[in-house]
């Protein structure tokens, strides 16, 4: 029994990340019709850069499932995600190839999924977003406020110092 839920717990991710790449290169494909020439195209890189991401995606995967069993409580609780920065970074100073294939995947077209699953992942914690109170609302206009003033300080100084 307990076989079979790690199978499909596999199964679960490798789906995910598979609609994932798919919809990377959706959004790529339509980029390449909205620019033509002028914008990023969809090459043999593209395509092999996307099934590298989809295996350091993999590795993470089975490298924090793996590491459920260390006794230490910080490596048990490290997030996918670190497995998987790890994983790229060290594939990618191993090989300059890798880095080229993973260029030709346009950048915009990774972080459209990416910014749609946190929003359905979000929406789907309404219930506990409502439990948080009233504060969690306050704090996240301070955020966005204090974010927006920053990048706007960040670049008026840049301005600034190109004497533009």
């Amino acid at each position: 029994m307990t076989k079979n839920i790690t199978d499909n717990y596999y199964v679960k991710n490798i789906l995910i990340l598979t609609l994932s790449l798919l919809l990377i290169l959706f959004t790529q494909w339509i980029k390449v019709m909205k620019y033509g020439e002028k914008g990023p195209q969809i090459t043999t890189y593209t395509i092999i850069g996307l099934i590298i991401l989809g295996v350091f995606a993999i590795i993470g995967i089975a490298i924090q499932r793996f590491m459920q069993c260390c006794p230490i409580k910080f490596v048990r609780d490290f997030p996918i995600l670190g497995w998987v920065s790890i994983t790229s970074l060290v594939f990618c100073m191993m090989s300059t190839e890798i880095v080229k294939a993973i260029n030709a995947v346009d950048f915009l077209s990774i972080t459209t999924p990416i910014l749609t699953y946190a929003g359905i992942s979000v929406a789907n914690k309404l219930g506990v977003l409502r439990n948080l109170s009233w504060k969690i609302a306050i704090t996240g206009v301070f955020v966005f406020i204090g974010t927006y003033l920053g990048s706007a300080s960040l670049a008026q100084l840049g301005l600034f110092l190109a004497n533009k």
